[in-house]
């Protein structure tokens, strides 16, 4: 197991037949440490997301990088109506959600894969936003909390895995539970494209219904379209750890 020490990860040996929840809380450590390590780094995560947004004009939160002891990592999937319909895949990374725009849906078959493009890193705030962000503004459109919960890396420490360029996790959601991997494919032009791919076995497909049902409100892409401009506290951010 490991702990954070004067800024670096120490490590003891987890004898086999250790409760296996305590291995995975080692992790979780070394991860926390590692943000504790990079603090200027860390800070630098979110530069690209507040660039691109007015946050006088659009219900985004603005966000800071989290510091918050060990526990289970949070994942997100928001459907958003921007330009292209398509879904944005955000698992909890280093303080923040590193995040994936996946266009044609999260595969549900054995072997299948879809595109996920990386773009900047969001506040783990941002995982709590349902809403309509306005005309005008970067992502346009009507956002609706698709999935959530936690997820359990597979592999070593998540930031280490993305670096090399796959990450093997099983996500335990409202709507998706299993095996799934992200791995990087060769970019051009400041493109990043990743695929996501299924692994472990089967689950079930999402029905239609429940595609257009979201996990916080229950509403309708079209009703939170027509609703309120916004559905997002900051409370809401406790749900998603829990």
């Amino acid at each position: 197991m490991a702990i954070c020490a004067n800024g670096a990860i120490v490590y003891w040996h987890v004898s086999k037949g250790a409760e296996p929840s305590l291995a995975r809380r080692a992790g979780r450590i070394g991860q926390s440490c590692r943000a504790q390590s990079h603090p200027e780094k860390v800070a630098m995560s979110l530069a690209k997301y507040q660039r691109k947004r007015d946050f006088a004009v659009t219900p985004e939160p603005k966000g800071v990088v989290k510091r918050r002891k060990p526990r289970a990592l949070s994942y997100v999937i928001q459907k958003h109506a921007a330009t292209r319909l398509h879904y944005d895949f955000r698992l909890e990374v280093d303080g923040v959600l590193k995040s994936w725009a996946v266009p044609k849906g999260i595969p549900t078959k054995k072997g299948g894969k879809s595109l996920a493009m990386h773009v900047e890193d969001h506040p783990l705030e941002y995982g709590g936003f349902e809403g309509t962000i306005p005309e005008g503004n970067y992502g346009a459109g009507t956002v609706m909390l698709w999935d959530r919960g936690a997820y359990e890396p597979l592999g070593g420490e998540p930031a280490d895995d993305l670096a090399k360029g796959k990450l093997h996790f099983r996500l335990q959601g409202k709507k998706l539970k299993g095996e799934w991997t992200l791995v990087r494919m060769r970019g051009g032009a400041g493109k990043e494209p990743w695929l996501l791919i299924k692994s472990g076995a089967d689950v079930k497909p999402i029905s239609r219904r429940r595609d257009d049902e979201s996990v916080l409100s229950g509403k309708t892409m079209k009703q939170i379209a027509v609703g309120s401009s916004r559905v997002w506290q900051s409370s809401r951010v406790r749900q998603i750890r829990n």
